[in-house]
């Protein structure tokens, strides 16, 4: 057979090749693609989405099936993620055209499916668009943007695998379905006003919000009774309605991609306090959505990467840094009680049709909000809510309405945390836009599940070459989070296709994350992980390091159980993926309480006068925190260590420094002492070094770790809020103080071992004024520095530690075996 081509060119015998398309290559116009690319080079043949991937079968000019091969992978669509391309030779079989076919079930899973992505450039011109029959239409989606892992049920990825199966095609939703030329060709999620989904708003029973007499029109639909009344009529236009509400003062509910969102307008003082004291938020900063990238420039700094992030396919939350010259737009000023006390605000744009339309995109109402915060729909410490039914029960008491819709969201997935250190991106929560992306390993592992730890938890699958960290999960102190944990592992299996035969979990023996993997085991091994360790082993992972050489784990954070049952947390490792030796760590002082000591730090910082041998001075701010009575309960309980476990932790110490400075003496949420140190170092004027902060250096036995002792640093900074120092000043020189600890032990576990390169990693080192100092100064000494970008530092990175620690396949020892682990 030949095939004939123009020009004088002789025939040539036609060639047919098999093509395996592995990767995030389905539900990202992978088909499409490859139809036009095969249509465009006149080749014949099929393609259809399987479990394995993409497969094709081209046939034509041995140059033009050379060509389609080679362009597959760099001409990709842009959501599509290409792995790995094989290609065979298969028997030349004739016919015409190029054929998209039904997809095939069956066989292993090993193709991946994409994250959900932000409403593209073309679906928000449609949407703001009169004359399209998808004007102002709720859910339009295409190709290149809207749900994807959140309604994905099965693979292959096809329609009737999500949660649209529900949803039959009109007419005109199937023709742009099936034409090759269409944008929406073989858009799983399409939609428009006449086949649904369908947007409705529901309010509250006794809802405390009334809105004016002049802004009229009949109630919404009820559940059942309200007082509230928005205008217009919430049954033709709920959105309309919405904005309404939320203008006057209403909390709602919002439906989402991965789940519900408490909103109210960030510009009125009472309604964010009103949303605060619902929630049981305390004063944790809450993360606003603002209408367009003008409103967010005069409220904080914005270089490039910021800029990307905020307007890219993710759309993270991204903490940004204040302006001390903000000069907020008209109607997009937020109140102080989004974020008190913090340095940053944490803001996003739209990422859905709904939120386009609720911030008012084609609306003619000016007067609506332009700014909103959007914080989990939640009681804190609970999983976000995702059922209609359940969000109706469960956020009874903290909205006024719901706005809400019929397609049901399938995997809960939160928003994700970003912001930006020394022109990188930090990760601070991997979840929506980036699960269930799979991360490249630096080394095998067997088929594995690690369980992360109690707070902030993902778990994290990994097989091969290939890591796969769930969303945002929650804290494990809650029964729902438990549950929630349990239905995502499965949910994470069925796409992945992973089937662990071992699990890892944290070495505390109380955690519920480790009890949660032994109660699921089911006969296999659970492993268990030093926490820092694992810290250490997830900077190395993402940074490709195969393990050959051991590096400087310098692990920072509040907690984590040691070796000797003591709470580590201010740890210098030395470590690779079989184990680790303690080189140095914080000294120990007593932990007064517990969990009372980290909700008030005051006490920590008596502890640390105590053990330092300096006097609890009566004018000391820490001092003054402490009611009398509760002040000589301290001292007893200190004197005779009753329930004292004996800590390292750094995240305690800055604790300590910032109740000793007067900044923070009662912390309403995790880190809240140390996010404020951290904004007041920020405010500081350029000052010299100082000496008198410093730390002593030295090992209490031969053969112990070295133990860093802060009582010369807690001496300077008593002795500077005593003779009146700015706070902000003595927060700056902690800062320095700290990272001059850490260039000296790294020199000095260098000139031990000859180790270069130093891990920076575990919570402490979100703080960027902390990780800009460490890294510059442990550059200048020549080390390599490793950071997180995509993974976070903080315990929502912890699975995939555990994960490449316990599962890591070796010529010399199987999964699971114990490792070495010396303190």
């Amino acid at each position: 057979m030949t095939t004939a081509r123009p020009g004088p060119a002789p025939a040539t015998a036609p060639r047919r090749s098999r093509v395996v398309v592995r990767g995030v290559v389905q539900g990202v116009g992978f088909r499409p693609f490859v139809y036009a690319l095969a249509t465009g080079l006149r080749l014949s043949g099929h393609v259809t989405n399987t479990s394995d991937g993409v497969v094709a079968e081209v046939e034509g000019d041995p140059a033009d099936v050379a060509s389609f091969c080679a362009r597959l992978a760099p001409d990709a669509p842009p959501l599509a993620r290409v792995e790995s391309v094989e290609t065979a030779e298969v028997t030349a079989s004739g016919g015409s055209g190029f054929t998209i076919v039904p997809s095939r079930r069956g066989g292993a899973v090993r193709t991946l499916v994409p994250p959900d992505t932000a409403t593209c450039d073309d679906c928000l011109a449609e949407l703001a668009d009169p004359a399209d029959r998808r004007y102002l239409h709720p859910f339009i989606t295409c190709t290149h943007c809207g749900p994807r892992f959140t309604i994905v049920t099965g693979l292959p990825y096809d329609r009737v695998h999500t949660t649209m199966a529900g949803f039959p095609m009109c007419a005109d939703c199937a023709r742009e379905y099936a034409d090759p030329a269409d944008r929406r060709f073989h858009a799983q999620p399409v939609a428009c006003p006449a086949c649904g989904p369908r947007l409705r708003l529901v309010t509250a029973p006794a809802g405390p919000v009334a809105l004016g007499a002049d802004q009229g029109g009949p109630g919404p639909e009820t559940c059942p009774g309200p007082d509230v009344r928005p205008a217009p009529d919430p049954a033709a236009d709920p959105v309309a309605a919405a904005r309404a509400m939320l203008a006057a003062g209403a909390i709602l509910a919002v439906k989402g991609l991965g789940g519900y969102h408490l909103a109210c307008d960030a510009t009125n003082a009472a309604a964010v306090a009103e949303l605060r004291r619902r929630k049981a938020r305390g004063d944790k900063p809450f993360a606003m959505m603002a209408a367009d990238l003008a409103d967010i420039e005069p409220l904080a700094h914005l270089g490039p990467l910021e800029r990307d992030l905020l307007t890219g396919a993710v759309r993270p939350v991204v903490l940004l840094r204040r302006r001390d010259d903000a000069r907020p737009r008209p109607g997009a000023a937020p109140a102080p009680e989004v974020a008190p006390g913090s340095p940053d605000l944490g803001l996003m744009l739209p990422y859905t049709p709904v939120h386009h339309l609720l911030l008012g995109l084609g609306s003619e109402d000016r007067d609506g909000p332009r700014l909103l915060v959007m914080t989990s729909g939640n009681l804190s410490g609970e999983p976000i809510v995702t059922d209609d039914t359940e969000a109706l029960t469960r956020l009874a008491g903290l909205a006024d309405a719901w706005l809400l819709h019929d397609r049901p969201i399938h995997v809960p997935c939160d928003d994700s945390v970003v912001r930006v250190c020394d022109g990188e991106q930090l990760t601070l929560r991997r979840s929506r836009g980036c699960a269930p992306l799979p991360v490249t390993l630096p080394v095998e592992v067997a088929p594995a599940l690690a369980v992360g730890g109690d707070l902030k938890n993902t778990f994290c699958l990994g097989d091969g070459r290939q890591a796969w960290l769930s969303a945002h999960i929650g804290d494990m102190d809650d029964l729902a989070t438990q549950h929630a944990l349990a239905s995502a592992e499965r949910q994470l299996e069925s796409v992945t296709g992973v089937r662990p035969g071992l699990l890892a979990a944290d070495r505390h023996p109380g955690y519920r994350s480790t009890r949660w993997a032994r109660d699921h085991a089911a006969g296999r091994p659970v492993v268990p992980v030093q926490h820092h360790h694992a810290h250490v082993a997830a900077a190395m992972a993402e940074n490709g390091l195969d393990g050959t050489d051991p590096v400087i784990g310098v692990a920072f954070d509040g907690t984590g159980h040691g070796l000797d049952g003591a709470v580590w947390g201010g740890e210098f490792l030395l470590a690779d993926y079989t184990g680790f030796e303690r080189f140095a760590h914080l000294a120990y002082v007593p932990l007064p309480g517990g969990d009372a000591a980290v909700r008030r730090p005051y006490r920590m910082a008596l502890a640390h006068l105590r053990a330092a041998g300096l006097p609890a001075d009566p004018a000391l701010p820490c001092t003054r925190a402490c009611a009398p009575g509760e002040l000589a309960l301290l001292q007893r309980q200190l004197e005779r260590e009753l329930n004292c476990v004996p800590t390292s932790s750094m995240g305690r110490l800055f604790d300590a420094v910032s109740s000793l400075a007067g900044i923070r003496h009662h912390a309403g949420y995790e880190a809240q002492a140390a996010i404020e140190l951290e904004a007041a170092a920020l405010r500081a004027p350029g000052t010299a070094e100082d000496g008198r902060y410093a730390f002593r250096l030295g090992a209490p036995r031969a053969g112990a770790p070295l133990a860093a002792d802060p009582a010369p640093l807690l001496a300077a900074v008593a002795a500077d809020v005593l003779d009146g120092t700015p706070a902000a000043v003595v927060a700056a020189r902690f800062h320095r103080a700290v990272a001059r600890l850490v260039r000296r032990v790294c020199a000095a576990a260098r000139g031990a071992t000859g180790v270069e390169a130093v891990a920076l990693t575990g919570g402490v080192f979100a703080n960027t004024v902390l990780s800009s100092a460490c890294a510059a100064g442990l550059r200048e000494d020549g080390f390599t520095v490793l950071r997180h970008r995509g993974i976070p530092p903080n315990d929502g990175g912890l699975a995939l530690g555990q994960l490449v620690v316990a599962a890591r396949i070796t010529d010399g020892a199987a999964p699971g075996t114990p490792r070495r682990e010396r303190q």
